[in-house]
């Protein structure tokens, strides 16, 4: 009884993704620009850039100039007696303000930190870049996914579909008394699999549309498809070796990782530079209103400004300076092996990479002439049996043929189109460009 409700479930939510999308057909293109406008992840990693560049002004903060107002107002109310006299009470009021104004002349660990500050910015730029790269490869293999799980439903019910004609066949012919009860009862069997399959396949197709929703944030109708005839280019320059020495230098994780070692390495010049002298130019200007004194029936003004430049030297800290710097050092040398994994990892990248494209193409190539052997077959099948030569389940097995030869090609396709993608990703080199590329080998369904 459960078991029919969960059919009935995965059947509607099937038919839902089928009727309430829009009726229009959606690029790779389009969608990667629904993306760029939607996708929280990529907004964070936006807004995380952002933030990054922030950096360089609080660097170059410490190189400027600092100015401070201080003032204060205070009311007054004084006995005095004086000699054992009377009692003098003075009531009176009092103000003061002072502008202070100090411009480093000599701050060592200010100007590292500034070089550190351009470095932070890097490793933010490099960082994004990295999640620009990773859109595209979240669009192009959520895209592909939907694709693909399009094509195996499709191959699954022509499969279905062939069986059960044959249960048909089976369950006539054990009428007619022709076989024994073992046929109907394992094309039965082979016919409830292919059933089961055919709903794994739906709820799949489903999930696929909901990870594509969830990117993109709406619906986006039918996809468009693969050509038949699309012609999947290989790797230019067609040598591993030129792609790996590229993704080991400018990898976008490569390169935000230089820029935290190079920063690491800042930090350490900075944490000693504790132990210089600063020196400053500092400046005051200030006025105060207030009683003279005891017997005074006026306020005294006054008014002062200077100017000079100050000098301070460290002498000891606890031993506090040592220990961050030990600390730095340790924190470099972290940074230092991280650096060597980024590379190691986009050498590996590159390879996978280009291997994964070089095998996809070459198996697409393959199964573009097995579909065309498969469609020809199909064709024959149908004209024979227009004569009276082939019977109806040798059509039905000719067409499930093809649809998974059609499946197959699709997947080895979009496996080869990925892992392009994920190529040029590695080297730093993929942007909208790449997709636009790819994009004209599809066409509306």
């Amino acid at each position: 009884m459960f078991g029919g409700y969960a059919v009935l479930l995965c059947r509607a939510v099937f038919v839902f993704f089928l009727f309430a999308a829009p009726g229009y057909s959606a690029d790779l293109l389009r969608v990667y620009r629904e993306a760029l406008v939607n996708d929280p992840q990529y907004a964070a990693a936006r807004a995380a850039a952002e933030a990054g560049r922030e950096k360089l002004p609080q660097g170059l903060a410490g190189l400027l100039p600092t100015i401070g107002v201080s003032g204060s107002m205070s009311s007054n109310d004084n006995d005095y007696r004086v000699d054992r006299g009377a009692r003098i009470n003075k009531a009176f009021d009092a103000y003061a303000y002072t502008v202070t104004l100090s411009q480093p002349l000599f701050r060592w660990q200010n100007l590292v930190q500034y070089s550190q500050a351009k470095l932070q910015v890097a490793h933010s730029e490099a960082t994004f870049a990295q999640a620009s790269q990773d859109l595209i490869l979240r669009v192009a293999r959520t895209y592909f996914d939907v694709l693909n799980a399009q094509e195996n439903l499709k191959a699954l019910r022509a499969s279905k579909e062939a069986i059960a004609h044959q249960l048909e066949q089976a369950q006539k012919s054990f009428a007619a008394g022709l076989v024994t009860a073992t046929d109907p009862q394992e094309a039965q069997s082979r016919f409830d699999l292919a059933l089961a399959q055919e709903i794994a396949a739906e709820t799949e197709l489903a999930v696929r549309r909901y990870a594509l929703w969830a990117l993109v944030g709406k619906e986006m109708g039918e996809l468009n498809r693969l050509k038949t005839d699309a012609v999947l280019n290989p790797p230019q320059p067609a040598v591993m070796d030129s792609w790996v020495e590229a993704a080991r230098a400018d990898s976008f994780l490569v390169q935000a990782q230089q820029a935290a070692y190079e920063a690491a390495a800042k930090e350490v010049e900075r944490v000693r530079a504790a132990h210089y002298p600063t020196l400053d130019i500092v400046g005051n200007y200030g006025r105060a209103r207030t009683q003279a004194g005891i017997a005074a029936t006026n306020l005294l003004q006054s008014e002062i400004s200077n100017i000079g430049v100050q000098i301070t030297v460290p002498i000891f800290q606890g031993g506090y300076v040592n220990s961050k710097t030990r600390e730095a050092i340790a924190v470099r040398a972290a940074a230092g092996a991280m650096l060597e994994s980024a590379r190691r990892s986009a050498e590996l990248e590159a390879r996978r990479s280009f291997l994964g494209a070089l095998n996809g193409i070459a198996q697409a190539r393959a199964l573009q002439a097995a579909l065309r052997s498969s469609v020809r077959a199909l064709e024959s099948n149908r004209l024979a049996y227009d004569i009276g030569v082939r019977i109806n389940i040798d059509v039905l097995n000719a067409e499930n043929q093809a649809y998974v030869t059609r499946r197959d090609l699709n997947k080895a396709s979009f496996d080869a189109l990925l892992a392009l993608l994920q190529l040029k990703a590695s080297v730093g080199a993929l942007g909208e460009t790449d997709l636009e590329q790819i994009n004209r080998l599809f066409e509306a369904p």
